[in-house]
């Protein structure tokens, strides 16, 4: 391959199987946001119900916003999210019956539902300066993956 060149992944001779692929990951909050998500007394809405609807959405147009991944028939996504004590961690479920896996999807998902929980809620966790010393996306990682091959 010559420098500079990249290419999407021929997939035309894999085998279809179910696939499914779980990522997690979390955001640090304030204490005082936790609470007030918990309560629903966040300004923008239902900080959960808007990061679920947010992690299925970026699932499936995946994609779109990861230049070399092949667009794949979706057939499910589980999404928790779950305030703690002083984060949210999100969680994310793909399923899908195709010839390539889903972890960018389950990745994505968690990704954007973690943006989606800061956009939410950033108005508390600025400081006076306009800062956010509190606020930490991280831990997003892959959980598991599965595969298991359809014999036809």
């Amino acid at each position: 391959m010559d420098e500079g060149e990249i290419r999407m992944v021929d997939i035309t001779g894999k085998e279809r199987a179910f696939r499914e692929a779980i990522a997690e990951g979390f955001i640090v909050l304030k204490r005082e946001t936790i609470k007030a998500i918990r309560e629903r007394r966040i300004s923008k809405g239902d900080v959960v119900a808007a990061a679920k609807l947010a992690a299925i959405q970026a699932v499936k147009r995946t994609w779109e916003v990861i230049p070399l991944c092949h667009p794949i028939p979706i057939t499910g996504v589980d999404v928790d999210i779950d305030p703690k004590e002083n984060m949210v961690i999100a969680r994310v479920t793909v399923r899908s019956e195709g010839k390539t896996g889903v972890e960018m999807e389950a990745l994505t998902g968690v990704s954007v539902a973690l943006l989606t929980v800061w956009d939410m809620v950033k108005a508390l966790e600025k400081d006076e300066a306009g800062q956010y010393p509190h606020t930490e996306i991280g831990g997003i990682k892959v959980v598991r993956k599965r595969k298991v091959l359809r014999r036809t």
